[in-house]
């Protein structure tokens, strides 16, 4: 039997304004059919698993780890097929691998190829080539740390650097209107819901306004173009009397005409959780092993808010929906098809902006 539930992920949320368009949704399942898959797939892992494992060895002379180096080019199909035969590795040693510092990665690979009775001397490559996905595996975890760290920081008002960073904000989307006051309906230009932006932070916290900061300063011409865009409301349809006095060209550009508005803000806040969902649920290794070449860091997070925020509105113009109360639908469709993409290990998601310094691995 399949129980859902639809909540708002903001601590202490009101169901009020758009907020109340970006419910979560909570499955749980449960049949006997997916409990005797588990112990299915628990026997393969202890017994068979293990056994194919050391039959191969046997046969080719080299460990898994060894086997997963050399047959795997560099990046997420590397390093997803390293992190998982850590993990599921017998050795309690082996296993915390996957936990230890970033300072201790190096003396951590000498640990693993010493247990694994290989020679460094005669496989030079091979440290190296661990050591480049142990740094992505730690990383990606401290990565998790920080962000939700900042996601679980609240705005607050009476911190200078906070008040800096939204101030700045506006001054990067909107430099020739001066903010009347720091309390003003002058922030719905830019997509906030009222007069003061920190209620609209409560659900992501610092985390989204440095996201939305982030985009401004580092693709500026982006930004301004997605905020442009995004205050284009939906195209009335034209009456008889309007459509008889109109060119067949511009008939034609009306009928063409794509609904675009929505709140710049709001959005990018809603699209930071997307980019926080996909980190914390691992779907975003894939990406970030692809194109971080050792530790993923806070600006590979920001640089995927840049590319996905981009890519949302891109799709929601494609999609074409009558208004805002479509933007679940949408937004659900956009998050099922950025994790098809993201199940290709070889996939990297590739910022459209100039500030970005993303390059594939290459050790």
């Amino acid at each position: 039997m399949a129980h859902s539930c639809c909540v708002d992920a903001r601590p202490g949320a009101e169901s009020s304004g758009l907020w109340s368009l970006f419910p979560v949704t909570v499955s749980v399942s449960r049949s006997p059919h997916s409990t005797l898959a588990q112990f299915f797939m628990f026997l393969y892992c202890k017994f068979l698993w293990r056994t194919l494992k050391f039959v191969t060895r046997k046969v080719t002379g080299r460990c898994e780890m060894q086997r997963i180096c050399y047959n795997n080019k560099p990046g997420a199909r590397r390093t997803l097929k390293i992190e998982s035969s850590l993990k599921f590795s017998k050795s309690g040693l082996l296993q915390s691998a996957v936990n230890v510092h970033a300072d201790s990665v190096e003396k951590t690979i000498d640990v693993i190829m010493a247990l694994k009775k290989i020679n460094p001397d005669t496989n030079p490559q091979l440290a190296i080539s661990l050591q480049a996905s142990l740094y992505q595996i730690v990383g990606y975890r401290s990565l998790v740390v920080e962000v939700e760290k900042l996601r679980r920081e609240p705005y607050d008002c009476e911190n200078p650097d906070h008040e800096e960073m939204l101030l700045k904000l506006w001054r990067t989307l909107r430099p020739e209107s001066p903010l009347s006051g720091r309390i003003s309906k002058q922030w719905c230009d830019i997509g906030f819901q009222g007069s003061d932006p920190k209620t609209d932070f409560r659900g992501m916290g610092l985390l989204g306004l440095q996201t939305l900061l982030y985009f401004a300063e580092h693709d500026k011409a982006s930004a301004l173009q997605v905020l442009h865009d995004s205050l284009q409301p939906r195209h009335r349809s034209a009456s008889k009397d309007e459509a008889s006095q109109m060119s067949k060209a511009e008939w034609e550009r009306k009928k063409s005409d794509k609904a675009i508005g929505y709140s710049f803000a709001i959005v990018g806040i809603n699209i930071t959780e997307l980019a926080y969902s996909l980190l914390v649920s691992g779907a975003l290794k894939t990406h970030l092993y692809n194109v971080a070449p050792e530790m993923p860091n806070l600006v590979h997070f920001q640089q995927t808010f840049c590319y996905l925020m981009q890519e949302f509105h891109r799709f929601w113009i494609e999609e074409d929906p009558c208004d805002i109360m479509e933007f679940n639908r949408v937004r659900e469709r956009f998050h099922k098809r950025v994790q098809r993409q993201l199940r290709n290990p070889d996939m990297a998601l590739c910022p459209h902006f100039p500030a970005s310094h993303l390059h594939l691995v290459n050790l």
